[in-house]
Formats: structure tokens, C-alpha cells, sequence
């Protein structure tokens, strides 16, 4: 049973997605859609003295591009970025562990895309600190010719996939029926339920980057995410 989950691209993206991830066999990167301003491709938000505030990569609001092709402009953005992390979390329980890692994948390769950089992240986030053993691909190694919801089946059915795993807001444009015309499930995500932990700068909250958890969870990130379910349903289970 091949449990395949396909979204675009998000900069340093919060828990909920990494949550998707670990819940697949393989994750593919929709980065050969249009680029959309104002969306998660190119931002994110951190939790700071003074509440939350969006660390954005300037990339410009053309959206006559595909999100694979747009481009970066330098790199003072990165400084930029990485000294607000620094100011807003260095007093977090595992800043230091995770600082020189960070600094690396910021600093240590000349991003050109911001797609390149996006996918880096997450992988090296997803492998390296949480443990998750999915498969990666993009979408653009797969040649689709259909567009909306018919272009996700053809992109589900080029990788084998038994089951589609999506987040709420795809029920935009998928219906279940199609689906089960084409003999694939669908698990619509829950992203409710999310333990809170001891987080700098409350009042608590959820919707921040998965860096806000990693610095102040560590290695229990990964319980943050997903581990608290199997406690509970053994819990339930007693």
C-alpha cells in the first residue's frame, strides 16, 4: 500500500507539514506550478519578544513564473534571516545544538532558487533531525500535461500510489469521487491535537516554522508531531 502526498514547496514550513511527510512513502515537490505572492513558498513566520513576525526572502511578486524558476537575489537575505533567528531563539534549550547545522545549509551552498533552497531544507530537516525515512521527488521529473485536480491523479498514478495523503485546503479542488474512480484513497490530514510545549515569547503558538519546535524541543521534536498520537491511542487502547 504506497502512500504518496504531493505540495509545493514552503520556506522552513511549520510542523504540520513535516507531519505529512513522515505520514508517506514518497513526498513530491509541486514546484512546477505557478508561483503565487503572498503564499508559504518564500516565508515564514517566527515567535519574537514582540509576537509573531515573518522572515521573507524577497523574490519579487512576478507570477508569471513556475516556482522552480524563481531565482534568488544574493544572499544578504540569509544574513538577514539567520540574525533574527538568532536574536529570537538563542535563548531556546537547543539553539546551540542545532546553530552549526543551520548555519551550514544557510550559508555553506550558494542557493540560486528559491525551489533548490526549499527542498533542502526540508529534506535535510526531515532526514537529518526528525528520523523520517520517506522517499523525495519532484514533479518536474515526471512530464504531466493536466492541470488541478486531474493533473495530481496523473502524477499519482506515474508513481504507483494506493492512497493520496493531502491537507484540508486541497478539498478546493478534489473530490473524493474522482478519486475512488481511479482506485486511490484519500486521507484528508488533521492537523488537530498538537501538543503545546514550553515556547520564548507567549502566548502559545502553533503556527510558526518547524525551526520554533527544533530549538525548543530538540530531539523530542519528532513527539511534537506525530509520537503523541501513538501515545494516546495506547492510552485509549489500556
Amino acid at each position: 500500500m504506497k502512500r504518496v502526498a504531493i505540495i509545493q514547496s514552503n520556506y522552513i514550513p511549520w510542523k504540520g507539514y513535516f507531519d505529512i511527510v513522515h505520514d508517506v512513502d514518497l513526498f513530491v515537490f509541486h514546484d512546477d506550478l505557478q508561483y503565487t505572492k503572498g503564499d508559504w513558498r518564500n516565508r515564514n513566520r517566527i515567535k519574537t519578544p514582540g509576537g509573531e513576525r515573518w522572515l521573507t526572502i524577497p523574490v519579487g511578486s512576478d507570477e508569471r513564473r513556475l516556482i522552480r524558476d524563481v531565482e534568488l537575489p544574493g544572499m544578504g537575505w540569509a544574513r538577514e534571516h539567520w540574525r533574527r533567528l538568532e536574536a529570537a531563539y538563542r535563548r531556546a534549550p537547543f539553539y546551540a545544538h542545532y546553530r552549526d547545522y543551520f548555519e551550514a545549509l544557510y550559508f555553506g551552498t550558494r542557493w540560486r532558487r528559491l525551489s533548490q533552497l526549499n527542498q533542502a531544507l526540508i529534506v535535510g530537516i526531515a532526514r537529518d533531525l526528525l528520523g523520517v525515512t520517506t522517499d523525495f521527488a519532484d514533479s518536474s521529473s515526471f512530464d504531466l500535461t493536466r492541470s488541478k485536480g486531474e493533473r495530481v491523479l496523473e502524477l499519482l498514478a506515474r508513481t504507483g500510489a494506493d492512497v493520496y495523503v493531502s491537507g484540508p485546503a486541497a478539498r478546493a479542488y478534489i473530490t473524493d469521487e474522482a478519486f475512488a474512480h481511479a482506485g486511490i484513497g484519500v486521507v484528508w490530514k488533521d492537523y488537530a491535537g498538537y501538543p503545546e510545549y514550553a515556547q520564548l515569547h507567549p502566548p502559545f503558538s502553533h503556527a510558526v516554522t518547524i525551526l520554533d519546535l527544533l530549538f525548543h524541543t530538540g530531539p523530542e521534536a519528532p513527539w511534537h508531531i506525530w509520537g503523541w498520537r501513538h501515545s494516546a491511542a495506547r492510552e485509549a487502547a489500556a
